[in-house]
């Protein structure tokens, strides 16, 4: 069965950090573009940062970039989302995609469960 599991979620205060994980299970994320995607209540899900199956193509959202940082480690079928710097605005639940090939803005066909975030004081 192929799994995307998001971990790492939690409560943290305004400038603190975090960091999620995405762990695949039943395949490998060799040749997989993998996004973090983030959705508010109220709000559309919107693009957060993506990393090409190689780790050496990056891309991140404006509103995050300079404070949150995507990486893989294949060895470990496993990306992370290091998020410095935190924002209320950032509160949200984040989900990590697998495409298979190149990041773009679509045609990601697993999805994890999602792991909350809430940046509060």
């Amino acid at each position: 069965q192929l799994q995307l599991v998001e971990s790492g979620g939690g409560l943290v205060q305004p400038g603190g950090s975090l960091r999620l994980s995405c762990a695949a299970s039943g395949f490998t994320l060799d040749y997989y573009a993998i996004g973090w995607f983030r959705q508010a209540p109220g709000k559309e899900r919107e693009g957060v940062s993506c990393i090409s199956s190689s780790g050496g193509s990056t891309n991140y959202a404006d509103s995050v970039k300079g404070r949150f940082t995507i990486s893989r480690d294949n060895a470990r079928n496993t990306v992370y989302l290091q998020m410095n710097s935190l924002k209320p605005e950032d509160t949200a639940v984040y989900y990590c995609a697998a495409r298979y090939g190149s990041c773009r803005s679509n045609g990601y066909r697993h999805w994890g469960q999602g792991t909350q975030v809430t940046v509060s004081s």
